[in-house]
Order: structure tokens, then C-alpha cells, then sequence
């Protein structure tokens, strides 16, 4: 049913992009979507942005946010349904327990979404060192509801957590492989 539901939103979503000439009706499935391409405007009932970069968890310290570029700005007062799918990458070398979290921030009144956090990825792996390195990618899910009085701006951050060893790669990603999305859709 969410699976039906989200194809007709991405269908709809992209035909408005068409219509409005902020997107070919022949582009490319694997080519890159500016920020700039996204029909988050005013007058809008939902929109979809794609994160603009991927974003490098790496050199920041463990346990420590950090905003991705990936916003939407929901226009006008009303309850929201927010749906993002966060592609993540990381890679270790074991022993290793390190994970990514992903979680939606408030950019006006500068807190996080109640109850938005979700584990991005997770490695865990306790052989010996030297059994050499173990990486993935995966893409998360992050639906939440929120309702605003005014314009509001919402954003997804994320975080790396080495609980014993460390990550040697940790990541948000978006490319042809896997788009990192964030759809808003204005329900009341």
C-alpha cells in the first residue's frame, strides 16, 4: 500500500516538475537533480528535494551533527507528512561497532523533530583485526507528521557514532546508484 502510494506521489510529483518546465519529460533517471530543480515553492501543497552533495560524516567527531544540505521549506501553516529515504555508507575495519543516525531538525525554532531519529546503517563485527574491511550501503526510511503555523524549514541532519573501533568511511549519499529524497505533502 505505502509502496503504491509513494510511486503515485513520485509519478504526480515528476509530472508537475514536467508541466512546469522545472524538469524534461525526457531527463534522465540517473542524472543529477540540482537543489535548484525542486518544486518547493510558496504556493505548493508538496514538493521533493534531493540532497545537492554528498555529505562526509568522516572528519567531524563521533557522536557530533551535522546538517546535509538537504532541506524543504513547508510554505504555509497546515499538518505535514514528511518522508525522506537517506542513503548511508559505511565502512570499517573490524573489530567495529559504529553506526549512522539520521534525524529531521527544525531549522526555525532550532530543535529536532520529536521521535525523528532512525538508524541510517550499522556495522558490527567483532573478529579479529585483520579480517579485513566490511562496508555497506543502505537506505533508510524516515516518515514523520509535523504541523506548523507559518512557513517553516525543515532539515536532515546526521551523525556517526563509533561505539568500540571507528568507522574508516561514513557517509550520506546521492547519486545514480541511490538518491537521497526529502517529499512533504500537506495533508490539513
Amino acid at each position: 500500500m505505502h509502496t503504491r502510494i509513494r510511486l503515485a506521489a513520485l509519478a504526480s510529483g515528476a509530472a508537475i516538475l514536467a508541466a512546469s518546465g522545472m524538469m524534461s519529460a525526457s531527463a534522465s533517471a540517473t542524472a543529477p537533480v540540482p537543489a535548484s530543480s525542486t518544486h518547493n515553492r510558496p504556493s505548493a501543497r508538496f514538493g521533493i528535494a534531493y540532497l545537492p552533495a554528498n555529505v562526509d560524516l568522516q572528519p567531524t567527531a563521533s557522536g557530533t551533527w551535522v546538517d546535509t544540505g538537504l532541506q524543504v521549506t513547508l510554505p504555509k501553516a497546515g499538518t505535514y507528512a514528511l518522508d525522506l529515504d537517506v542513503r548511508a555508507r559505511l565502512q570499517g575495519v573490524p573489530p567495529v561497532n559504529t553506526f549512522m543516525v539520521g534525524r529531521l531538525w527544525n531549522v526555525d525554532a532550532a530543535t529536532a523533530l520529536p521521535n525523528s531519529e532512525r538508524i541510517l546503517s550499522q556495522l558490527i563485527d567483532t573478529t579479529a583485526t585483520g579480517a579485513g574491511i566490511i562496508a555497506k550501503n543502505t537506505t533508510s526510511p524516515i516518515s514523520e507528521y509535523i504541523t506548523v503555523t507559518a512557513p517553516t524549514t525543515i532539515r536532515l541532519q546526521a551523525q556517526r557514532t563509533n561505539a568500540s573501533g571507528a568507522s574508516t568511511i561514513a557517509a550520506i549519499w546521492s547519486d545514480g546508484a541511490g538518491r537521497t529524497s526529502f517529499r512533504f505533502d500537506r495533508i490539513s
